[in-house]
């Protein structure tokens, strides 16, 4: 095993909805481009796992929904790693809006990643009905593992090392088994991710961020982590929303974030936000909760110039 040292220092990742982006004059003026350096990783979402693209940066059918073209983007791009050279961009792939990944185009998004000029993929697989359960012996497994393997599969082989491939996990996708086989919340995620991290496929992944929100107060996101790292090994986020209140008032919500994000100020670990633009209902002009959200994970992680704020 490696050592402490040897292993990577804590991250702090970002999802970056496109359809948010103002209309801007210039790549350099775009919220993308303005990204404080504290941010280390960026998740472009969403693409279409049924994307259509040739390679000439057309983005209409690719599900992205910047206001401008592709090569306005990929100027954005270069104008954010200008500034913050070490910054790594994916281009994230499904997520609750597209599902279809019965018609997967691999290849089309490993053209729009290199056009593009980012570092791979992270693929976020949600199925409407993944149909998981525990066989005889405590053993779960869904009629999704099989769909979410082969794409895992497909995408790394269309986007092989050094690029990225990052996955998003179910906040309780990992739960079902072993010591958190009755832990809670259960529902039809239960286990998701189990199938995935068993199969030797596993061993492409990078990344995987826990989406440890929108499953109410029941849900302990530290358990969550836990479970996550008895079956990974790779670097693991443990994500956080704008829009998730989980029962808490926003300055005791702050608080919980900043404690959090501390826990995961180790080796291997980190903390992702979604998102980076989303607005919440207890915005104020000039303080959106989602600059006071990130302020407070990156003090968590110890991180210095957590003062610059979100664009």
């Amino acid at each position: 095993m490696a050592s402490a040292a040897a292993q990577p220092a804590p991250m702090l990742a970002g999802y970056h909805e496109s359809w948010a982006e103002p209309r801007v004059a210039a790549p350099e003026a775009t919220r993308l481009a303005r990204l404080p350096g504290w941010v280390d990783l960026v998740f472009l979402a969403f693409a279409r796992p049924d994307a259509r693209y040739r390679g000439d940066l057309d983005l209409r059918a690719t599900g992205l929904g910047f206001p401008f073209d592709g090569r306005f983007a990929r100027d954005a791009v270069r104008a954010l790693r200008r500034r913050h050279p070490a910054v790594k961009l994916l281009l994230s792939v499904g997520g609750a809006t597209y599902a279809d990944w019965s018609a997967l185009d691999a290849g089309a998004l490993a053209r729009l990643v290199v056009d593009l000029e980012l570092d791979g993929l992270d693929i976020d697989y949600e199925p409407g009905f993944p149909g998981c359960r525990a066989d005889a012996a405590g053993q779960v497994a869904c009629a999704s593992d099989a769909p979410y393997i082969a794409a895992v599969r497909a995408l790394r082989q269309a986007l092989p090392r050094p690029y990225l491939l990052a996955v998003a996990g179910w906040s309780v996708g990992a739960y079902g088994e072993g010591p958190w086989r009755e832990a809670l919340p259960q529902g039809r995620y239960t286990g998701l991710a189990l199938g995935l991290l068993r199969s030797p496929v596993a061993a492409e992944i990078d990344l995987l961020g826990i989406m440890a929100y929108d499953a109410g107060p029941r849900l302990d996101p530290l358990q969550a982590f836990a479970a996550y790292r008895a079956r990974f090994a790779g670097r693991l986020l443990l994500g956080f929303s704008v829009q998730d209140m989980a029962g808490l008032a926003p300055a005791p919500r702050l608080e919980r974030a900043r404690t959090l994000a501390a826990a995961m100020a180790r080796p291997n670990a980190g903390v992702m936000l979604y998102s980076l633009q989303m607005t919440h209902r207890q915005d104020r002009p000039g303080q959106p909760f989602r600059g006071g959200l990130a302020q407070a994970l990156c003090e968590g992680l110890g991180r210095p110039g957590c003062d610059v704020p979100l664009p």
